[in-house]
């Protein structure tokens, strides 16, 4: 097997940068993988993430091969309700990756969305977009059309607007938009730049107004506009260009993938579903 030269340690990249590209997980999950013995590179198995790696040498998870990094794309998905936001669920409920069409390659959403949230989830097969979308440093507003019980008024709204501290976590202002009362209801428009657990619906709750349905309309310049309940498609690779500074050859003109049931997963030994391997097919989004 190839031998890992101090000269390539310098020209290359880090091991979890070159796994979150590959695909196989973030960054942060690489490591911990890195961490259990997972990941071996040329033979030697890994116990530290503080290693560079080139295109010759061999990086195996779990003992097989990974999988070369393929272009970078993104997704939309309207997320129904009702789906956990994870690759699996220690309760047994179905997640949002049972319900993805089986012609999508391996995804991670960027960031999530509750059980009962619904609206726009991006996903990517790139694990380093990932990162780069969910860092508050990128700025991008996540825009929100929420229902709650309860009257509304610029009064009761106002700390929203102002920043408000639930608990002792301390909430950046948000931008909260009045659109009409319907009985019992008030519906809002809401947007925010960093979206911690459960953020408007605590945020709503702590001046007296209940959600009882949020959808997430838009985030940053991607819109959910009429995409179906349950329905994924490929955001053109313009797009990503002209918005993420993406480079690369275009696709064929991206098909959305209509919803379908839950599928079987057959999962075998201590493949981490998500790892890319060479010669069999990719699964367990």
């Amino acid at each position: 097997m190839p031998a890992l030269m101090e000269k390539d340690v310098k020209k290359g990249e880090r091991i979890a940068k070159k796994l979150a590209r590959a695909g196989v997980a973030s960054r942060r999950e690489v490591e911990r993988m890195i961490e259990a013995g997972r990941v071996s590179v040329n033979g030697k198995k890994l116990d530290s993430p503080a290693l560079n790696v080139v295109e010759s040498d061999e990086i195996t998870v779990d003992g097989r091969p990974v999988a070369a990094a393929e272009p970078a794309k993104l997704w939309r998905y309207h997320k129904p309700a009702g789906l956990v936001t994870s690759a699996r669920d220690e309760k047994g409920r179905a997640t949002v990756f049972d319900r993805l069409p089986p012609e999508l390659p391996r995804v991670m959403s960027v960031g999530r969305l509750d059980l009962t949230s619904e609206g726009l989830l991006l996903l990517t097969n790139d694990g380093e977009l990932k990162r780069k979308l969910e860092l508050p440093s990128t700025g991008w507003v996540r825009k929100y059309r929420v229902r709650a019980n309860g009257n509304a008024s610029d009064q009761r709204l106002q700390p929203l607007r102002d920043g408000i501290t639930v608990g002792r976590e301390q909430f950046q202002p948000m931008s909260v938009d009045f659109d009409k009362q319907s009985g019992a209801n008030v519906w809002l428009t809401i947007g925010l730049r960093e979206g911690k657990n459960r953020e408007i619906r605590r945020a709503l709750e702590e001046v007296g107004l209940i959600v009882n349905r949020l959808i997430r309309v838009s985030y940053g310049p991607f819109q959910l506009g009429d995409l179906a309940r349950g329905a994924v498609e490929e955001i053109r690779p313009k797009i990503l260009r002209d918005q993420l500074g993406i480079k690369r050859e275009p696709d064929a003109k991206p098909q959305a993938a209509k919803p379908k049931g839950p599928r079987v997963r057959v999962q075998s030994g201590r493949n981490s579903p998500g790892v890319s391997l060479r010669g069999k097919k990719r699964g367990g989004r």
